[in-house]
């Protein structure tokens, strides 16, 4: 698979890691990562921030 498909892959790990309660230090991508933008871009509309009431 291409780099696309590893994308995809990681928004879609995020999402499920945020879903699981996970916190965000769960990546298991390295800093310097483009998939690591991924997974957090997947895990933030998982879990959105919501304003304090």
């Amino acid at each position: 698979m291409g780099f696309r498909a590893d994308v995809v892959r990681a928004v879609a790990a995020g999402r499920d890691a945020a879903r699981a309660g996970q916190p965000i230090t769960a990546c298991p991508h390295p800093r310097d990562s483009l998939l690591r933008s991924a997974w957090i871009r997947g895990y933030a509309a998982a879990r959105p921030l919501t304003a304090p009431p």
